[in-house]
């Protein structure tokens, strides 16, 4: 099977994200499948920036340790990655900079000055070297550079890059495939674009790495996607105006990541008792407090499941790559108004920022589940009582409507109680509605299984974690499990996912085995926990190394 893999290096402020993005839509271009992995610390300029790209014949979404081509702009590159070098891999590195290394120096600073460019466009120079090691033609290059560099640039860029094409020579070639080029996207791309699927009208948020790149991709797109995007002055602004709004009938979503839900907990709680429906977009990085602003894990489950004071229902999902996460975005969104609960979207860093190659024929289209509307009959009870839980919605506006919210006990008007009788209807009416929200539940996806059935050995995971899995699996003949739906939880689906499981592995990105205690909690064994709590993702190779310790 044809594979590439490309490391591009150098100092925060270089472009390195950009220029990655460039590598993948390279590859893309020649029908490849590709998916890009982006490290960099909390600085703004300065410190390590790193972009794995990694190019296949097969959908991907995973890196591996070694490298075919290492782009260096800086010493750093090279004496961070060295593992990542093997015999076959080419170097390609900045001789402008004092870099020690063998392979391809470019002489960048020349290059731009000569070509009167501005210094970012040394970018093009290595893309146009990676191009002529990989036997990529000047017409396909430069087909890219057009379709992603501003016309006021693209010139200068072109000329920058044919100058970096020059100086390189062929190594490998990389042979166009027959399947089409598909476009590559992020995570938080294609979830804000699952939420409007669904529905969504408003997007409110207080930036917060990783979910701060969705609320730039919706702002910088709100016109044509026919959305209202809001930046209010903090995450306890941000939530309080999404229940004001979604009160009034928008449909509203909110991002943020786990220091911004510590804020939006009261509103949480609030959303439940008043039954507003409110979606959270989530995306986890490493805690407590700050913790490492630009990295990933899985450490915010049960802080998500249990946020809140009292007891209520909420939907919680976990998208494993981008057509779950486009699916599932617009499904959080509907059934949170169907059943006017709060939904959680738990994404992290790696699903988030992370590039792939997206197919949007392999989305599985979500049911389309509207609101249950007042028909204006008789009293208007916002709370009124219902056998599924279920209260009819109206608006303020609505003629014959005294549309209440309120934080307290209430009766099936509004008005304050507390009255056991009325405490206690309330109560169980909250719950006949998250019972309502399971059953529906138990008709969609929300257990996917890969791999043979009679494997004898089993890995399970959830999140970003599900593409390496995959691709591990098969090097062991073993079946991967992956929730996709975590509250309410998936008890009979996932019963059934596990008949014949043989041995378990439990694989997450955090250091205490989250998903293996809520399965815990379930009555399930969750099998032998596989850890990896630095910040990074496993490689695949890496993950199929600790996997053998479980399945040896």
């Amino acid at each position: 099977m044809a594979e590439y893999s490309v490391l591009i290096g150098g100092k925060a402020g270089e472009g390195i994200n950009t220029a990655g993005l460039s590598i993948a839509g390279l590859f893309s271009r020649l029908g490849y499948r590709t998916y890009m992995y982006f490290d960099y610390p909390s600085l703004i300029r300065g410190g390590h920036n790193f972009a794995i790209i990694r190019a296949s014949e097969r959908t991907i979404g995973a890196h591996r340790t070694p490298v075919d081509v290492l782009l260096a702009f800086d010493q750093n590159s090279i004496d961070n990655h060295r593992q990542r070098v093997h015999d076959g891999t080419t170097v390609i590195y900045d001789a402008s900079q004092v870099v020690r290394a063998e392979g391809y120096g470019l002489p960048l600073d020349r290059i731009v000055e000569e070509e009167k460019a501005p210094p970012i466009t040394g970018n093009s120079a290595m893309l146009g070297a990676l191009a002529r090691v990989a036997g990529i033609g000047r017409e396909v290059l430069d087909d890219v550079i057009r379709g992603s560099v501003p016309a006021k640039h693209l010139e200068a860029n072109l000329r920058v890059a044919g100058r970096g094409y020059d100086a390189a020579g062929d190594v490998f070639t990389v042979e166009p495939l027959s399947a089409p080029a598909l476009p590559v996207l992020t995570g938080n791309e294609v979830t804000g674009l699952g939420l409007v699927h669904g529905g969504l009208e408003s997007y409110v948020a207080y930036p917060m790495t990783p979910s701060s790149s969705l609320l730039h991709f919706l702002a910088g797109h709100a016109e044509d996607l026919a959305i209202k995007v809001i930046h209010p002055e903090n995450e306890i602004g941000v939530i309080l105006m999404a229940l004001g709004l979604a009160y009034a009938g928008e449909k509203t979503a909110v991002g943020t990541s786990g220091g911004g839900f510590c804020l939006m907990t009261e509103g949480l709680s609030l959303a439940g008792m008043s039954e507003i429906p409110v979606t959270i977009v989530m995306g986890q990085r490493p805690g407590p407090s700050t913790g490492m602003p630009t990295y990933t894990a899985q450490g915010d489950l049960h802080f998500v499941l249990n946020a809140g004071q009292g007891e209520f229902p909420r939907l919680v999902v976990a998208p494993g790559d981008l057509a779950e996460a486009y699916a599932w975005s617009a499904t959080a969104l509907m059934l949170s108004w169907r059943y006017q609960v709060p939904a959680i979207i738990l994404t992290d860093k790696t699903l988030a920022e992370g590039a792939y190659s997206f197919d949007v024929g392999a989305v599985i289209e979500p049911p389309d589940r509207e609101p249950v509307l007042w028909d204006g009959a008789g009293e208007y009870r916002r709370y009124a009582r219902t056998e599924d839980g279920v209260s009819p919605l109206a608006f303020p506006g609505r003629e014959g409507a005294v549309v209440k919210a309120t934080s307290y006990a209430h009766d099936e008007v509004g008005f304050t109680t507390e009255t056991v009788e009325d405490v206690t209807a309330l109560q169980e009416k909250m719950f006949r509605k998250g019972e309502s929200l399971k059953a529906e539940l138990s008709t969609y996806p929300a257990v996917r299984v890969y791999g043979p059935r009679d494997a004898g050995k089993t890995i399970v995971c959830w999140g970003s974690e599900k593409s390496a899995c995959i691709e591990a699996a098969e090097k062991f003949g073993a079946r991967v499990v992956q929730p996709l739906v975590l509250a309410p939880f998936p008890v009979r689906q996932w019963k059934e996912a596990m008949i014949g499981a043989g041995k378990v592995a439990c694989v997450e990105n955090n250091a205490t085995g989250q998903l293996a205690r809520l399965l815990r909690q379930q009555g399930f064994d969750p099998g032998r926990p596989v850890l990896k709590h630095d910040g990074r993702p496993f490689a695949v190779d890496e993950l199929e190394a600790r996997l053998l310790e479980v399945f040896a």
